[in-house]
């Protein structure tokens, strides 16, 4: 019998339908990961054992009554600390409110838990999701796997360090500005952000927020391959059908050829910081585009030219929401660094200045998207430098750790605003062990064509 350890999500999945391995030895084993490993990388901030044993349990008696399985049923999940789970508390990563008892499951939740998903609980993030990495004044860092001393990213790094550690086989993250592909990347995982509207329970509010700027989160798979996060996106998007496990068949990776692929550094950040990119970064790249060129595509540089009002817009945007975050009276102070000082700037902006800086980057992403569509797909650097050590930016004052954060990952955001799909793909490792990857940007509607770009890039 191969052991649990052994399995890749997709595997597990079809071992736990077929009954080769029960739910409860599923969770069990995940849960003694955790055990093992959770106290020095910090990957979880809540671990509901009890809880996910029972609802095995559950599952597997189901399954010997003779239901049908859903598309994942059995497989060991967990959630970010920003989405709510009926009956476990939401901290948010901050230290300026009590968590919330969740009366109720958020709608991602409710979805793969309905697919047979087993919650093992809550992982780490940064304050409000707002950061590149994911340490917070609360709980302790979430640590990478490769090198504890470094960033697990963010703001999914908590869901990163344990599918890259083992501690769960794969998961769900979301993506405001790159909180799926940054943590993905800093850990050696593939993280797909789809396009805005893809997955149905992120456009529940509208594809616009309340000021009319493009929504930038959407939800995203973070997994070991390209076969794994396709069947993370089927449960998301549609669990009666494997329209993205095709896409990662043998057929399909064969089939896909003679793309044109427009290759690109150019960064809109790189109007306001310097953007610099590192020898292993470039090597990453090198490594990109000589495996994709292997298999037939069309490599050529691309002309691109970003806005300069970008960045100023783009935070304005960023940052608007916090001023309606509910902090109590006299509890400012408790909040850390850099969302007391965006904060701030955004309760003092006047609703004309949101205005216009949300229609300013609606024409800035129609511009994106025109200048992409030139190519079948856009390849850039996934980071601009390998993991920074913990407290690299929270060490810094608002501006400086904001700057930080910029400089690490140039090319993310954008994909945000343009509302279209990019997946993140390890393509080299480091003298030291890191990953380093590229990301590449797709047109709207080509989620499945992304991933059979990262199965071949992951199969040479």
């Amino acid at each position: 019998m191969t052991e649990i350890s052994e399995f890749d999500a997709l595997g597990l999945r079809n071992a736990l339908a077929t009954k080769e391995v029960s739910a409860r030895e599923a969770t069990a084993h995940f849960l003694a990961k955790i055990e093992e490993l959770n106290p020095s990388l910090g990957s979880f901030v809540t671990v509901t054992a009890d809880l996910a044993l029972q609802t095995a349990a559950r599952a597997d008696d189901a399954l010997a009554a003779g239901a049908v399985p859903g598309m994942l049923h059995g497989m060991p999940l967990a959630y970010k600390d920003l989405l709510d789970v009926t009956g476990i508390a939401t901290g948010y990563g901050t230290a300026a409110f009590e968590p919330v008892i969740a009366k109720q499951d958020s709608p991602l939740v409710a979805v793969l838990s309905g697919t047979g998903a087993i919650g093992l609980g809550k992982t780490q993030v940064p304050e409000f999701g707002l950061s590149c990495h994911s340490e917070n004044e609360v709980s302790p860092p979430a640590r990478n796997p490769l090198d504890a001393t470094r960033s697990a990213g963010g703001s999914s790094g908590g869901q990163a360090a344990a599918i890259a550690a083992g501690m769960l086989p794969f998961g769900p993250g979301n993506d405001g500005g790159g909180s799926v592909r940054i943590p993905a990347s800093a850990c050696g995982l593939i993280g797909l952000k789809p396009g805005l509207g893809t997955i149905p329970t992120d456009v529940l509010d509208g594809k616009v927020d309340a000021f009319g700027a493009p929504r930038l989160t959407v939800s995203g798979p973070l997994a070991h391959t390209a076969a794994d996060a396709a069947l993370l996106m089927d449960a998301m998007v549609d669990a009666t059908a494997e329209t993205f496990l095709e896409a990662v068949s043998e057929p399909a990776l064969e089939a896909l050829r003679s793309l044109r692929i427009g290759i690109s550094t150019a960064s809109p950040f790189s109007s306001v910081y310097p953007i610099t990119l590192s020898p292993d970064t470039r090597a990453a790249l090198d490594a990109g585009i000589k495996r994709l060129g292997a298999f037939g595509h069309h490599m050529e540089e691309a002309e691109l030219y970003y806005d300069a009002a970008y960045p100023e817009n783009f935070s304005t945007v960023w940052t608007s929401g916090l001023a309606a975050a509910p902090i109590p009276p006299g509890s400012e102070s408790k909040l850390g660094t850099l969302a007391r000082s965006f904060r701030e700037r955004a309760i003092a902006r006047d609703k004309s200045t949101s205005l216009a800086a949300a229609r300013r980057l609606t024409e800035i992403a129609a511009d994106f998207r025109t200048q992409w569509g030139r190519y079948d797909v856009i390849l850039t650097p996934a980071m601009a430098f390998a993991p920074p050590k913990i407290g690299f930016y929270t060490s810094q004052d608002a501006d400086t750790d904001y700057m930080r954060q910029c400089q690490y990952t140039p090319y993310t955001s954008m994909v945000n605003v343009s509302g279209l799909p990019a997946i993140t793909v390890p393509t080299f490792t480091t003298a030291d062990g890191f990953s380093m990857g590229v990301q590449i940007i797709g047109r709207a509607g080509s989620e499945a064509r992304l991933l059979t770009l990262a199965a071949q890039l992951t199969k040479m």
